[in-house]
C-alpha cells in the first residue's frame, strides 16, 4: 500500500515550503508521514473514513504554496482513487491487504466485537445486515438535507 502514498509524496515533493528552521527534511517528513497513514487507514478502515481527500488535503496544505493548492487536491485526489480502486478489485477470502482477518463492523449485545465473517459488500455479516440498510437511510437524509 506504500507505493500509493510513496507516488504523492515524490510528486509533490518538489514544491514542500521548507522549514522555518532550516531544516529542510522535517516538513518533507511530515507530508509522507499524512500520506502514509491516510493510505493505511484507506486499507484498514475503508467503511468508516468517509473522505480520504479531504483528510488528507487537509493534513497536507499548509506544507504548499497557495499557487499550487488546486495541483496539490488534484494529485490526492487521482492517487487515492487508484487506491481505492486497487483496494476494491482485491479478492476478499476473508482478510484485509495486511492478511489480518476481517470482521463484521458491529457488536454484540455484550458490547464485544462481533467475530462472524463480514460480507464483501458493506461489511457486516448475515445477522447484522439490518445496520447497514439503516446507514443507508441515514446517508439518503442526509444527502437531501
Amino acid at each position: 500500500m506504500y507505493r500509493f502514498s510513496r507516488a504523492i509524496y515524490r510528486e509533490l515533493a518538489d514544491e514542500i515550503i521548507e522549514s522555518p528552521t532550516g531544516n529542510r527534511y522535517t516538513n518533507h517528513e511530515k507530508v509522507l508521514r499524512a500520506c502514509e497513514s491516510a493510505v493505511e487507514r484507506l486499507a484498514t478502515d475503508r467503511h468508516y473514513f468517509a473522505r480520504p481527500t479531504r483528510t488528507l488535503f487537509n493534513d497536507i496544505r499548509c506544507f504548499f504554496p497557495m499557487a499550487s493548492q488546486r495541483r496539490v487536491y488534484a494529485v490526492v485526489e487521482r492517487y487515492l482513487a487508484f487506491a481505492d480502486e486497487f483496494l476494491a478489485n482485491q479478492p476478499n477470502n476473508g482478510f484485509d491487504v495486511y492478511g489480518n482477518p476481517l470482521q463484521c463492523r458491529a457488536s454484540t449485545r455484550k458490547g464485544t466485537p462481533c467475530q462472524r465473517m463480514p460480507l464483501p459488500h458493506n461489511g457486516y455479516c448475515p445477522s447484522h445486515q439490518h445496520l447497514a440498510e439503516t446507514e443507508e437511510l441515514q446517508r439518503t437524509a442526509a444527502a437531501a438535507a
